[in-house]
């Protein structure tokens, strides 16, 4: 029997978000149209306040959009309530911030753990002792995050948003915080991770270098897409 093709990681179609302000409303994303297939990795690059990260937000089911359809694995969001889509996400999606997000009454190996427990994941332990030794960080597993500087703190983030082995990671300017020798080792881990796992990417980055290591790059500009045509190393 011929299993059935794995649905396409993420399409966005027309998608449009407006949000209320004081000034009245704002348009934030209009008119997105964007796939990302599978393993692909693709940058959206472009000024600040494009719509970037809000396009990250909608397309992982975290902002629903005023319009359009967003596709996670094949499975609409629009007909899934808040609890759905973190079920859908989980195990699947995973996120990584400029802000690390870690937990802080947590160690290392704890917070990168905490998901797959959550999960129910067999050998949540010794799987988040893996992931800190394939980042570096074997020795820091007991570590608390204040007690790690911010490159080691964002290692952390990766191990964790990697350890469940994601067919998708939404990475949102995961270098802005780090100084350029960190910022160039955690983008090397994040490609070379995302590799071998087979891992859809979407990085939200202003890094021209970063994004050039994408399959492609999607430019926006005032909340629509630009340009989308492969990345140039």
């Amino acid at each position: 029997m011929t299993e059935a093709p794995a649905a396409t990681p993420l399409v966005l179609e027309n998608v449009s978000l407006t949000l209320p302000s004081a000034a009245g409303p704002v348009e934030i994303l209009r008119g997105l149209d964007v796939t990302v297939g599978s393993g692909e990795r693709v940058a959206l690059i472009g000024p600040s306040g494009c719509g970037k990260s809000s396009m990250i937000a909608v397309a992982a089911g975290l902002e629903q959009p005023t319009g359009g359809r967003v596709l996670l694995f094949g499975q609409d969001l629009a007909g899934v309530d808040e609890d759905g889509r973190a079920r859908l996400r989980r195990g699947r999606v995973s996120l990584v911030f400029q802000s690390f997000h870690l937990l802080p009454n947590m160690t290392a190996a704890e917070n990168v753990a905490a998901p797959l427990e959550i999960a129910r994941t067999p050998g949540a332990t010794e799987t988040a002792k893996v992931w800190l030794d394939r980042v570096g960080l074997s020795a820091r597993g007991s570590h608390y995050p204040h007690q790690l500087s911010g490159g080691e703190q964002q290692r952390v983030a990766l191990a964790r948003a990697l350890a469940s082995r994601p067919a998708l990671l939404f990475a949102d300017e995961p270098t802005g915080n780090l100084d350029a020798a960190n910022a160039a080792h955690v983008a090397d881990l994040m490609f070379d991770l995302v590799a071998e796992t087979g891992a859809a990417l979407v990085l939200v980055t202003h890094d021209e270098h970063l994004a050039a290591r994408a399959d492609r790059a999607v430019r926006m500009r005032d909340g629509r897409v630009a340009q989308d045509a492969p990345a140039s190393a």
